[in-house]
């Protein structure tokens, strides 16, 4: 029998908030919305990676009340009327799962999505599309569930993994396999253990589905946000629509699509429902100054400036100050980020604790710092 006619739809996912790129990365101006890597925001290269595949009318951003207007400044034209605002968040479930809604409203029934994250590196597009429509291709039929997953380069405990079993389904370039189960982060012995044994994949928040496929899964497992989230669908495109939307949300369940979807289906069928393709295109989450620094530099040891600068007896340093020239001598491995207002000074190794700078600050109530 011939498949029905879906069209095929994008969600970004661009409502968080980078703390750890902080001083650069806002409320107002977080990381997705920033040149980290390369001339082009994070959201613009997210974008112009699926443009050859979906059109810009059928790209739709999840995102906040904060960053809305900045998020929609940045898309092409057509995708503006399809920028989705939460009034409060609550989780990828959710933000998943309201934008299904839309995409079954403005595709009258149901579609295929592609979900990705807005502040993702991939270094090989060409190849990524590929795997996308591969996937896209597999989520056609109903009930299933397609995870992107990244071949480990490392031991990484800040990831979730992705364990696959048995045969791989249907043949061709990118073969998709049964998920066997969803782990989070590990400790640093298991996670030598994943990398080793080549069954495992980092998860990299990038899902594909049919609209209707997801909202069954919801239904099923988190039944009280479906069923608000279903009283809001009647509402889209009306008056009321706001309203709605702000007195439902915030009593959503704050949980993410792995935790609420693809673990428990997981762990329920008898057969498999959830598969993993590997998709091995350069990928990262740029996660961390130290994760810019590692994507710039071309050997170990290079001092990465963004900027005019100098440095003497200096090696394994980030160095960013548009502005000013920067002189460095005989520092090692330290990162460096200088915004009108603030100048972050920390080991490379060290990264990660940004975070709790800005965690810090909200503590202190600096608003003028967040």
């Amino acid at each position: 029998m011939a498949m029905e006619k879906l069209t095929t739809h994008a969600v970004i996912l661009a409502g968080g908030r980078g703390t750890r790129f902080w001083p650069r990365s806002r409320t107002r101006t977080p990381k997705q919305l920033l040149n980290i890597v390369g001339q082009d925001t994070m959201l613009e290269q997210t974008v112009a990676r699926l443009l050859p595949l979906i059109p810009a009318d059928r790209i739709w951003s999840v995102t906040n009340a904060e960053q809305a207007a900045a998020v929609r400044k940045q898309l092409p034209v057509a995708a503006r009327k399809r920028v989705l605002t939460e009034p409060i968040g609550r989780n990828t479930a959710a933000a998943i799962a309201l934008a299904a809604l839309h995409v079954r409203h403005a595709a009258k029934g149901d579609a295929l999505m592609a979900v990705v994250p807005a502040d993702h590196f991939i270094a090989q597009p060409d190849k990524y599309r590929k795997i996308v429509s591969a996937a896209l291709e597999r989520a056609r039929e109903a009930g299933r569930m397609i995870v992107l997953g990244i071949p480990p380069t490392r031991p990484d405990t800040g990831f979730g993994y992705v364990e696959r079993m048995g045969d791989a389904l249907g043949s061709g370039d990118f073969p998709a396999f049964a998920v066997r189960r969803f782990t989070e982060k590990p400790a640093l012995d298991l996670a030598k253990q994943y990398v080793a044994s080549g069954d495992y994949q980092w998860n990299a928040g990038m899902f594909f589905w049919r609209v209707s496929t997801l909202l069954d899964n919801l239904k099923r497992f988190l039944p009280k946000t479906h069923e608000a989230l279903e009283s809001l669908a009647e509402t889209i495109g009306k008056k009321t629509y706001e309203r709605r939307l702000r007195a439902i949300y915030p009593k959503l369940e704050n949980i993410s699509v792995d935790y609420a979807i693809l673990e428990n289906a997981t762990r329920q069928e008898r057969a498999p429902q959830v598969y993993v393709i590997p998709a091995d295109v350069g990928w990262s989450d740029i996660g961390s100054w130290a994760a810019v620094y590692e994507l710039l530099a071309k050997h170990s040891g290079d001092n990465v400036m963004a900027g005019h600068g100098l440095a003497l007896d200096a090696t394994g340093n980030f160095l960013y100050s548009p502005t000013k020239f920067v002189a460095a001598i005989g520092i090692r491995n330290l990162i460096v980020v200088e915004t009108p207002d603030a100048l972050l000074i920390v080991p490379r190794d060290r990264a990660q604790d940004v975070a709790k700078i800005v965690k810090s600050l909200e503590e202190r109530k600096l608003a003028k710092l967040l």
